[in-house]
């Protein structure tokens, strides 16, 4: 009779747990070596984030009437708190949450490296990314020549289709010619969602096969927490690194206006409301900080989970945990 399968030992070997901590060693060695400063933020939170495609885990209300909290899905928000409060470029090695991510390249448990520099833009701070990835690679694996992409050249070359003034009709079209067929659960007015469906399915598998691929300029309907450039189209001065196909990370220029963000946030509560998602408290004391005055300055999450299953050769990112969801 053959024995079950222990589910108590590490889903992580020796060699990779190994590999995580000289990771963190050098990353912190670099940090140190620009003056960027390290700081910890709270894991739980009053409020919640209000965009409807980043589901949060929260807590159950107190015994005595204290309010539910949310285990943060990235350390953004309290950081931001800190540069208002003047503290200069500062970075953060922590855990971060997402509740239904889990795959070959998702964990609900995950760690994040993010940064902040005052003074930056979204493209000088790709350059910083590409050189402290490059820094974190050695030993690991060769890296090619980086590659900075526009959105709109990345459906160019690879769809051959102007994201910014293709209409859904005809981006419904193109991913029936890609063999995506006809996808349930997608608006016929969301325009956003069809063209995460081509990014992700059609554009992405092609990003960062020779070397680091940094994809900037996204719509200005996908900004998020970033700053929107006037023009024709504008565009959400953002930005994201891919190596083999994979995200690794996402960077603002950093939206500065408190008003603005607010009502971004309540157009994302709308939305919750529409789709039938749970409401958030929104975050009071980040937009109190904007209004007193963010400085200048780009920000970037990038995930080490992924970073080292890209860089070891891993195939699953249950490999560079000490113990997956599964086992936690």
């Amino acid at each position: 009779m053959t024995e079950p399968v222990s589910d108590w030992r590490p889903t992580a070997t020796l060699e990779a747990l190994c590999q995580r901590a000289e990771l963190l060693v050098r990353l912190r060695r670099y940090f140190a070596g620009q003056g960027v400063l390290e700081v910890e933020t709270p894991l739980l939170s009053a409020a919640g984030i209000p965009d409807p495609h980043i589901p949060s885990f929260s807590t159950m209300p107190g015994p005595d009437g204290e309010a539910s909290r949310y285990l943060n899905t990235s350390p953004e928000f309290a950081m931001k708190r800190l540069l208002a409060a003047g503290v200069g470029p500062v970075f953060q090695v922590c855990k971060a949450f997402r509740r239904g991510e889990q795959g070959k390249h998702h964990n609900p448990e995950f760690t994040l490296l993010e940064w902040y520099q005052p003074g930056f833009d979204h493209l000088r701070l790709m350059d910083e990314v590409d050189v402290l990835v490059r820094q974190l690679a050695e030993g690991h694996r060769p890296l090619g020549r980086s590659e900075k992409l526009s959105y709109r050249a990345c459906f160019q070359r690879y769809l051959e289709i102007d994201p910014f003034r293709e209409d859904v009709s005809m981006l419904k079209s193109c991913a029936r010619t890609q063999g995506l067929g006809d996808v349930a659960g997608l608006s016929d007015v969301d325009k956003d969602a069809w063209l995460d469906l081509l990014m992700s399915h059609c554009v992405q598998p092609h990003l960062g096969k020779e070397g680091p691929t940094f994809v900037y300029d996204y719509p200005a309907s996908q900004a998020a927490l970033a700053r929107i450039r006037p023009g024709e189209p504008p565009v959400a001065e953002r930005f994201e690194l891919f190596i083999d196909g994979i995200e690794l990370a996402n960077g603002f220029h950093e939206l500065q206006d408190a008003d603005e963000q607010r009502e971004r946030f309540e157009a994302d509560l709308m939305r919750r409301q529409t789709e039938k998602l749970e409401p958030v408290a929104l975050d009071e004391r980040l937009l109190k900080a904007l209004a007193a005055g963010l400085p200048a300055c780009a920000g970037v999450a990038l995930g080490l989970d992924r970073l080292q299953l890209v860089l070891t050769g891993c195939d699953h990112i249950r490999n560079t945990l000490a113990f997956s969801y599964e086992r936690s």
